[in-house]
Parts: C-alpha cells; sequence; structure tokens
C-alpha cells in the first residue's frame, strides 16, 4: 500500500498576493514527503502568468517561470495566457530557464507540424514505490487565435486517443493536466474511463471535494490562487483503490511578517523595468474627455494607430478600454500599461454592407444599455464596456451610416479593424455569423498604440 499526493495550482493569473503561502506550502509538503518516504507531485495546471501584472509585462513572463521554480513544481501545463498571451518567439522561450517538465499534447508548430522544443506530450513519474504514473497535458482549443500565431491547435478528439494509446501500456494511472475547463473535464471523463483523475483549469471552478464521474475523479481549485488542490490516491499492488481530493483555502495558510513587503516588491519592480522604456512625447494631453469635442481624444489617436496597424481605412472600438488618460510630456511602457492592461488583440473584420448595417445599427440600439454595463473576460480589464466610437463611419440628415462618407451598398464588402473581444461577446453575433475575421499577432493594442506613439510622437 502507497500514497501518492498530487498538489496543484491553477488559474493563478499573476495574482501574487498569495505566492508566498502557496510557495512555501508546496516546499513544505514536498519536505514532508522526503520525511515520511511517500510520493508528493506538485503541478501547475495553466495561466500561471497573465500581463496584466507589471512584472510579466516587463519580462515577457520570465519573472513567473523563476517563480515557478522557487516552488519545485514538477510538471505544468499551459493555459490560453500562455498560448495565446504571446508571441510565439516568447513562448518558445518562456520556459527557457524552467526546472519542472511542461507536458502538453494538443499544440504544434504551425510550420513544422513538431511538438515545440519546450514541452513533451506527456510525461511517466514513477513513485517511490514503483507505480509508475502517466500525466498528459491539454490546453484550450482556439484555432482563431493560436493558428495566426503560428501554432496548430489540436481539438480533444484529435489529441488524446492517440496520447492514450501511446501512453496506456506504459504506466499504471493515468492523470490528465486540463486546461479545458469543466464541461470538457465532464465529457472526457464519460468516454476516456482509463483516465484515473482529471486534474482541472480554465473555468475557474471550484470543486472543494471533487466530482466523481464514472471511474474518474475532477477537481477545481478555482482561481487566482485562492486555493490550493491537493489530491491523495491509495495505491495498492500498483493499482488505484481509493481516491481524494480537496481545495485547501488559502486564507487558512499562515502568514507571515515578509509576505506583504515580497508581494508589493513584485509590483514595484515590474513597474520601475516598464518605466525604463521611454516611447513618445506629447505637446498636449491626451484626455478620455474632451468637452469641446463629442469623441475621446485618448480613443481617436488609438483609432488612427488601429487603422495604420491594419493596413484598413475605418476602425472602432469601446471606450471603456482605457483606465486613465496621457498627460502632456514623455510617455513611457509603464503609463501605456496602467492606460491599457488588456491582453486584447486586433481583429480585420469583412462584411458584406447589408450585414455591416446591422452591426452598425445593433451597437445603436444598445449603446445606451452598454455605455455602463459592467463586463468581465475575454481579455478585458476595464469596468465598464463604456460606448463604440468610430473613425470612418458617420451618419447623415436621414440617420443613415456612411462610410467614409459614401451610403453603404448592400451588396459591397466592407473591411475596419476592431477589437477581439467584440467578436466573442455576446452582444454582436453578426461578427462572428458573417464576418471574415483576421486576427492580427503578435501585438496588443496597447503596443499598437505604443508603436504609433512613438512613430508620431517621438521623443527626438
Amino acid at each position: 500500500m502507497e500514497e501518492i499526493r498530487l498538489i496543484n495550482t491553477n488559474d493563478l493569473h499573476s495574482h501574487f498576493e498569495n505566492w508566498p503561502k502557496i510557495r512555501r506550502y508546496f516546499n513544505q509538503q514536498q519536505q514532508l514527503s522526503e520525511n515520511e518516504g511517500h510520493t508528493t507531485i506538485s503541478i501547475d495546471l495553466g495561466d500561471f502568468s497573465d500581463r496584466v501584472h507589471p512584472l510579466t509585462e516587463a519580462t515577457n513572463g520570465q519573472a513567473n517561470t523563476m517563480l515557478m521554480n522557487q516552488a519545485n513544481y514538477d510538471l505544468a501545463t499551459i493555459g490560453n495566457n500562455e498560448g495565446i498571451g504571446n508571441s510565439q518567439k516568447d513562448l518558445n522561450h518562456l520556459y527557457d530557464k524552467a526546472e519542472f517538465t511542461v507536458v502538453l499534447g494538443n499544440v504544434k508548430d504551425i510550420k513544422t507540424g513538431k511538438q515545440p522544443d519546450w514541452a513533451k506530450p506527456y510525461e511517466i513519474i514513477e513513485s517511490k514505490e514503483g507505480t509508475k504514473l502517466g500525466f498528459i497535458g491539454l490546453t484550450a482549443p482556439y484555432p482563431l487565435t493560436y493558428n495566426p500565431s503560428g501554432w496548430d491547435i489540436l481539438t480533444v478528439a484529435e489529441s488524446l486517443p492517440p496520447l492514450l494509446n501511446e501512453l496506456t501500456p506504459q504506466v499504471d494511472v493515468i492523470i490528465l493536466l486540463s486546461h479545458l475547463g469543466l464541461p470538457t473535464d465532464r465529457e472526457i471523463a464519460k468516454h476516456y474511463p482509463e483516465i484515473s483523475v482529471i486534474l482541472g483549469a480554465h473555468t475557474h471552478h471550484l470543486l472543494e471535494n471533487g466530482e466523481t464521474i464514472g471511474e474518474t475523479l475532477l477537481t477545481g481549485a478555482g482561481k487566482f490562487g485562492r486555493y490550493i488542490g491537493e489530491t491523495r490516491l491509495q495505491i495498492k499492488d500498483k493499482q488505484v483503490i481509493a481516491k481524494e481530493t480537496l481545495a485547501i483555502p488559502i486564507s487558512t495558510l499562515p502568514e507571515i511578517e515578509s509576505d506583504e513587503f515580497e508581494i508589493s516588491e513584485y509590483w514595484q519592480k515590474g513597474e520601475i523595468l516598464l518605466s525604463e522604456t521611454r516611447l513618445a512625447d506629447l505637446t498636449e494631453p491626451l484626455n478620455l474627455t474632451d468637452p469641446n469635442k463629442d469623441y475621446e481624444t485618448l480613443g481617436s489617436v488609438c483609432l488612427e494607430a488601429l487603422k495604420e496597424e491594419a493596413g484598413t481605412e475605418v476602425a472602432l472600438l469601446n471606450t471603456g478600454l482605457f483606465l486613465g488618460a496621457l498627460g502632456k510630456g514623455e510617455v513611457n511602457a509603464l503609463m501605456l500599461h496602467r492606460c491599457l492592461p488588456h491582453p486584447i488583440h486586433l481583429v480585420r473584420v469583412t462584411l458584406k454592407g447589408k450585414d455591416l448595417l446591422k452591426f452598425l445599427t445593433s451597437i445603436e440600439e444598445q449603446r445606451s444599455k452598454l455605455k455602463e454595463h459592467p463586463i468581465v473576460g475575454m481579455g478585458f480589464r476595464g469596468k465598464v464596456f463604456g460606448e463604440i466610437i468610430y473613425s470612418g463611419i458617420t451618419k447623415n440628415e436621414e440617420k443613415q451610416f456612411l462610410w467614409l462618407g459614401q451610403k453603404v451598398d448592400p451588396k459591397r464588402d466592407y473591411t475596419f479593424t476592431t477589437v477581439d473581444h467584440l467578436v466573442f461577446i455576446k452582444y454582436f453575433p453578426v461578427l462572428l455569423a458573417k464576418g471574415k475575421i483576421d486576427f492580427l499577432f503578435p501585438a496588443f493594442l496597447r503596443q499598437v498604440l505604443g508603436q504609433y506613439l512613438q512613430t508620431h510622437y517621438s521623443i527626438e
């Protein structure tokens, strides 16, 4: 008889306010495991990094990898924040200094069709008593965003069966590191009973004592490092005879005097690094609103940046994206990050004229509702949606929409630039249903604006 413990984090999203406690718990459990002679395996299930934190932004996630090394993780998989929150170049170097194994079985380089060098499709770990545990890692498949980044993302149906066929003869127990979300985890449990445990992430679900479907145990430890997942397997003759899981609240773990200083130091270090990157010199402030005009001046400059980056004559975005103005004088990367902390990309959308009119009409119909509407998800870091502003779209006296001063032809194609979360939220379904959408990578919205400012408001 032996006991194997799996301790995990998931969806930390660079919320380092809980990190000192997490690191201590991991280190203590690893030492306890060593003293008592059982096996403990430490795992992260993805979205450990998030560019909303200045230290993550300033180091392209490298600081997050170094923190993971402190906790002596054995295994990790990636979430969408790592997968599409980084350019392919940055992701290819994110784990250069990792002292743990990245397990990821459904992402390939789109040019070569090969597994990335920094990850393995699965990993086998042998317990102290000789039980062989096989770990598969899968992340949420978003082809619309992974493909333009240079990655081929496989579905569960494409990736999991061949991995199971290859791994099953080699191991005694199979564990899935899933950044797929709870609904997908439940479907996998129904169709692949050979998986003993699914360690779950992505949908930020909290299963305090897990959930069992058939022979498979599902786990979930919430988000932001507020819980640590701990799963215990009882093994006899290399077979699992019992298993249980719990989500341990971070609030119940002891705090020490230096924690607060350490947490604030991460933020301050990131801000210092970002402030060292000088971008532009503004002769006039770019305010959020101008009492003498009917548009946001920072927004109008950002619209010009969108058009220039994507090569279109028309652009639109929502003003809730802007969390601050840019004052007169020098602008650095920290100021821009505070203004636009969103991991949001640009999209170029082409619609038939008749569908464009439907889209614009739906904007106007929902304008008053959305102005103060709270919105979360899809990379949005603002508080409310705000108003949609246009460059290149106006109305005539008859309240008809004009495209660059001309009436919209219902049969003609029209192409404009906007931000990706407008495509995914529920308010404008015509974009996904009827639009030809090109995701523009690798730059985020703030990086596009920063490049525009550098060009048009040069420090020199």
